[in-house]
C-alpha cells in the first residue's frame, strides 16, 4: 500500500530531471501519473521508466494543449488529486543582454504555464486534493544573469499564496518547492562545458557539501502531496543545501 494508491496526478515538465524524479516518485506511491512535456520522444521514454504513467506531449504555454492534457486525466474518470506545475525553463543573461524575445518565452512557460495549467485544473480537482508549484531560491537571491527566471518564480510564489486562500474552501492545498542548484540537464544546457566546474564551486560553499538531486525535491513534493502535510497551506519548502538560508 502507498500514500496515493488509486489516485490520480499530473506532472508537467516531467521528461527529464525534477519532473520525470517526482512522477517516478508518485507512481511508487501508487498514483497514476499523467506527464506532459514537449519534446515527444523524451516523455514516451519517461513514461515507459515511470510505469503507471500516461504522457501527453504539450507545452504548458499553449492553452490548447493544457486543454488536451485535462481531456486525458478526464477519460480515466477519477479526478485530479496530485497536481504539480513543474514545467520551466531558464535563460542566463544579464539585464543588459536579454531580449525581449527571451525574456516573454521565460514569463511564457513559467507564468502563463503555472497560472494555464492550475486554472484548467479546477474542473478536475477532487476535494483535498494537493497543488505543488515549482519556484526558485533565485525568486529571492539577485544572482547576476537570472533577473528574468528568478522574477518568473517570485510570480509563481505570489500565485500559490492567493490560490491557497483561493482554493481553501475547497479544501484544497497549495504550496510551493523551491529548489537551489540541483542536478540537472539544464546545467548543461545553462554552462556548457563548464558545468561540473560550476556545480563543483557552488557546492564548496554549501553547509549540504554538494548539490541537490532530482530526488531531494521529488521527496519534499511527495511530502506536500501526501496527508502527511494535511495542515501546510501556501508554504515555501526551501531545498539549497542551506545555500538561502543559512
Amino acid at each position: 500500500m502507498g500514500y496515493f494508491d488509486n489516485k490520480t496526478a499530473v506532472v508537467t515538465g516531467a521528461s527529464m530531471g525534477i519532473g520525470l524524479a517526482t512522477a517516478k516518485q508518485l507512481a511508487s506511491e501508487g498514483a497514476h501519473v499523467f506527464i506532459t512535456g514537449r519534446r515527444k520522444d523524451e516523455l514516451e521514454k519517461a513514461a515507459a521508466e515511470i510505469g503507471h504513467a500516461t504522457a501527453v506531449v504539450g507545452d504548458v504555454s499553449v492553452s490548447a494543449d493544457v486543454d488536451r492534457l485535462y481531456e486525458h486525466v478526464s477519460q480515466r474518470g477519477q479526478g485530479l488529486d496530485i497536481l504539480f506545475a513543474n514545467a520551466g525553463i531558464n535563460h542566463l543573461a544579464s539585464l543588459e543582454d536579454l531580449t525581449e524575445e527571451d525574456h516573454d518565452r521565460i514569463f511564457d512557460i513559467n507564468v502563463k504555464g503555472t497560472f494555464l495549467t492550475v486554472k484548467k485544473s479546477l474542473p478536475f480537482l477532487n476535494e483535498g486534493a494537493a497543488v505543488i508549484l515549482a519556484a526558485s531560491t533565485s525568486a529571492e537571491s539577485g544572482a547576476p544573469s537570472f533577473g528574468a527566471y528568478g522574477a518568473s518564480k517570485a510570480a509563481v510564489r505570489a500565485y500559490a499564496r492567493t490560490w491557497a486562500n483561493e482554493l481553501s474552501g475547497r479544501g484544497i492545498r497549495v504550496n510551493v518547492v523551491s529548489p537551489g542548484p540541483v542536478n540537472t540537464p539544464l546545467w548543461d544546457d545553462v554552462f556548457g562545458e563548464r558545468a561540473e566546474e560550476m556545480k563543483a564551486a557552488i557546492a564548496s560553499g554549501l553547509p549540504a557539501q554538494r548539490v541537490g538531486e532530482p530526488e531531494d525535491v521529488a521527496a519534499a513534493v511527495t511530502f506536500l502531496a501526501s496527508p502527511l502535510s494535511s495542515f501546510v497551506y501556501g508554504a515555501n519548502f526551501y531545498i539549497d543545501g542551506g545555500m538561502n538560508q543559512v
